[in-house]
């Protein structure tokens, strides 16, 4: 299935310069400004991070040396500025370097995006929808070094042109121009659960590891760090396969931010310093990117306005690259648009996200 795509106006990257202008000052602190700076895996600890660097402002050097970053959304179309009263969206983009549950597939020992995700920002900046483009989802890709460009999974473009190619798939997929991207490992969630004492989820349905002898039936779990990065992977076990794993991650995902507001880490020296030495370190992130202007731009989203989805699927089909994901494009355009449009809560209201994922 052919997905499709619309021209957009918006301006090429050169024009993306001055989009974090901001003046910074003025900002609030204190307790209420730390528990209001989370979204998303990658987003959240780059938004911890940045809540860290305004409370340590003369610490910033310190932390942004330790971020890697790359020149991801070259060529990706953005809302020149990207200041007040213009809504934000960033790319995530999880990966896991090791094998990928057995499998024999060369394609599938390498470097590929295991989560893809768009993190959207309202105008008013008052709440935050993040949703997900299942891995295997078969789209087209454009032509990178030795790829030639054609359809596959959409968890490939990073094995075949990095993350450039992924951030490049997904804008060409969704037509949503790109404020931001961040990259994070897998076992960098690891990490950073580690740095908050581990993570507590609930979920309505029963999980079976692919690696080892446990199971996580339905209801309530406290995750070690190595459980965390254990369950955040499981696919085969999990209830609607890879919509499953994405349901899993978003329950990782709340248990991480409601325990650093719970914890008291970021309004503890010692423990912000942990956490944010670890964000910054399992981070790679564009390089036009400023922590400090972006956890500016986040002060007021409360944990309660984050809100998660799924791109519509259609069901499953049979490919050149084995079992794939056949998005429901219809459906898919109308989210798309919802979020370019900065009406992802209308979108979400119209469409109920189930507790457990089917195919």
């Amino acid at each position: 299935m052919h997905p499709t795509t619309a021209p957009h106006p918006d301006q090429p990257r050169n024009s993306r310069s001055d989009r974090h202008s901001k003046d910074p000052k003025g900002r609030a602190g204190g307790r209420r400004l730390w528990q209001k700076i989370a979204i998303g895996i990658g987003a959240f600890l780059i938004l911890v991070s940045a809540g860290g660097l305004i409370a340590f402002k003369k610490l910033s050097d310190h932390y942004d040396s330790m971020v890697t970053k790359e020149d991801i959304l070259e060529g990706i179309p953005t809302v020149p500025g990207g200041g007040e009263g213009t809504a934000l969206n960033y790319l995530i983009l999880g990966t896991d370097t090791r094998d990928n549950e057995g499998t024999t597939d060369s394609e599938e020992q390498g470097n590929r995006s295991d989560t893809i995700m768009i993190a959207h920002v309202s105008k008013d900046r008052r709440s935050a929808f993040i949703f997900s483009i299942p891995r295997d989802s078969y789209v087209n890709i454009p032509a990178s070094g030795n790829w030639k460009g054609g359809e596959n999974k959409i968890n490939s473009a990073m094995s075949f042109g990095g993350a450039k190619l992924a951030a490049k798939t997904v804008y060409d997929l969704t037509q949503i121009p790109l404020n931001g991207a961040v990259i994070v490992n897998f076992q960098g969630v690891q990490s950073m659960v580690s740095a908050v004492g581990g993570v507590r989820v609930c979920i309505p349905y029963s999980v079976k590891s692919s690696f080892s002898t446990k199971v996580w039936n339905k209801g309530c779990h406290n995750l070690s760090p190595a459980d965390a990065e254990e369950f955040v992977r499981q696919r085969k076990g999990t209830p609607g396969g890879d919509l499953g794993r994405i349901k899993n991650q978003q329950h990782v995902i709340k248990g991480l931010i409601g325990k650093v507001k719970e914890s008291g880490t970021l309004t503890n020296p010692s423990k912000l310093n942990n956490l944010l030495t670890i964000a910054a370190k399992s981070l790679t992130i564009d390089k036009s990117m400023n922590l400090i202007d972006l956890a500016s731009e986040m002060k007021d989203i409360d944990q309660e306005a984050i809100k998660f989805a799924t791109t519509p699927v259609a069901g499953t089909m049979t490919t050149h690259a084995g079992s794939s994901v056949q998005l429901d494009m219809q459906a898919a355009q109308e989210l798309f648009a919802a979020v370019r449009e900065d009406r992802a809560e209308q979108w979400l209201a119209e469409h109920p996200q189930p507790e457990v994922a089917s195919l």
